[in-house]
């Protein structure tokens, strides 16, 4: 098979589809989620907060560098501008809270599937194989073994080199 045809059988399989659908919906959802901290819950969080703005929190690891005009640096926009060294720590803050809403999102997905999901019937246990014409003999063998008195009494004393071993019920 070429291949072109075994990658064209691999792009088509049903599993590949719907994960190339899953990564869509996800990013497109991720944009969303974004967008809603961003601009909805962020801005009057930033508010209760004394009208901070959490984009523009960082900590200035060069505090000598000054912004393009000259002037001190104020914001993260003119840090970047500036190419100032800065921790974006406001900007960590919005991606943690962009992920927790995500994270919560798919757990309550994942939890309502489960839900509908139809619990699978309980499995009855395997029935025995049929034991093989070996072991049947091997069973037939060791019973016969145990009804020989002697034979359960006794132990084996160690040959000679080339001797076959006998029982013996004494003990060497």
């Amino acid at each position: 098979m070429s291949m072109i045809n075994e990658f064209k059988e691999f792009a088509t399989k049903g599993n590949i589809v719907d994960l190339a659908a899953g990564v869509i919906i996800g990013v497109a959802f991720g944009n969303v989620v974004t967008s809603v901290v961003n601009d909805i819950l962020m801005p009057p969080i930033g508010k209760l907060l004394g009208g901070v703005n959490f984009t523009d929190l960082f900590l200035k690891l060069d505090p000598s560098k000054l912004a393009k005009d000259g002037s001190v640096i104020k914001s993260l926009a003119q840090a970047k501008e500036a190419g100032a060294a800065v921790i974006a720590y406001g900007s960590f803050i919005n991606t943690v809270i962009d992920f927790t809403i995500v994270a919560f999102c798919i757990f309550m997905i994942v939890k309502a599937k489960n839900r509908l999901e139809p619990k699978p019937a309980p499995s009855l246990p395997a029935a025995t194989p049929e034991p093989t014409k070996e072991e049947k003999v091997l069973e037939e063998i060791r019973d016969i073994l145990k009804a020989i008195p002697e034979l359960r009494a006794s132990t084996v004393r160690p040959a000679a080199a080339g001797q076959p071993q006998f029982p013996s019920n004494t003990q060497h």
